[in-house]
């Protein structure tokens, strides 16, 4: 039996990418750390570990709210400490009276500096903060190039993780019933709108399955998939209960408020 049947056939590049770390780790008796990772990927090295005697695992992106975190892979005999994870809190300062600054402005503008989004964790946007984590390797890049976002003057400074801004989301339950596990027929039901419209939202690019930007509208979703829809927030299929008497699919899912 393969391993992969249990997954996407897209995550198997990741797949392959994660078993090599354990492996390493197996080989070398030494621990082993990963970039930023997506909740998704979490789950998929979690799953792949399971309860192998010779290799354990710790997550850390700086709190426990965060969603992307650097898992650290390592042998029954080692301790982690929170050094080892190399990671980075910054403060973004900028004129707050007369700029404000989103998510995407803070995200775009790291990438186009050429920093991999594997690279840095969350970015936590508040009324009054904005935060983001990155690798401690970055340091020196980031605190030399990071000097504008969008027409806006900026400037950083590194904190103590302990500094982080706590961020509670807001998860609603809600069960639902769909004609099938279609892509576009789990949004439409979720998001109350006909099919064709989320069939638009899908092949224009505004929705990811897992963190992963797909255009399939057929696409088919699974227990544990996290939608998200730009413009209408984010939702976990929790479970599918089977099929109601009129042959429709009921589950449940959490909706992020």
């Amino acid at each position: 039996m393969s391993i992969y049947q249990h997954f996407r056939p897209e995550e198997k590049e990741f797949i392959d990418q994660a078993m090599n770390w354990i492996d390493q780790v197996k080989n070398s008796y030494a621990p082993k750390l990963s970039d930023f990772l997506d909740p998704r990927q979490q789950e998929i090295l979690t799953s792949l570990i399971g309860n192998d005697p010779e290799a354990k695992l710790q997550f850390n992106g700086g709190s426990d709210f965060v969603e992307r975190k650097r898992v650290l892979i390592y042998p029954d005999y080692y301790s982690p400490e929170p050094s080892d994870f190399n990671i980075s809190l910054y403060d973004i300062s900028y004129p707050k009276k007369f700029v404000t600054l989103e998510h995407r402005q803070i995200l775009g503008t790291l990438m186009s500096l050429g920093v991999k989004r594997e690279k840095f964790g969350d970015i936590i946007v508040t009324e009054d903060h904005i935060q983001f984590i990155a690798a401690e390797e970055m340091d020196s890049f980031l605190t030399g190039n990071l000097e504008k976002i969008g027409n806006a003057s900026v400037s950083i400074k590194r904190l103590p993780i302990e500094s982080i801004v706590q961020v509670k989301e807001k998860w609603e339950e809600q069960v639902t019933t769909v004609s099938s596990l279609r892509l576009d027929s789990v949004l439409s039901s979720v998001l109350n709108m006909s099919r064709q419209k989320t069939q638009s939202l899908i092949t224009s690019g505004k929705v990811k399955v897992n963190f992963k930007q797909t255009e399939n509208v057929s696409e088919e979703c699974r227990e544990g998939d996290t939608l998200s829809i730009r413009g209408f927030g984010r939702c976990k299929i929790a479970s599918i209960d089977g099929k109601t008497k009129k042959d429709k699919w009921r589950i449940s899912l959490g909706r992020q408020k």
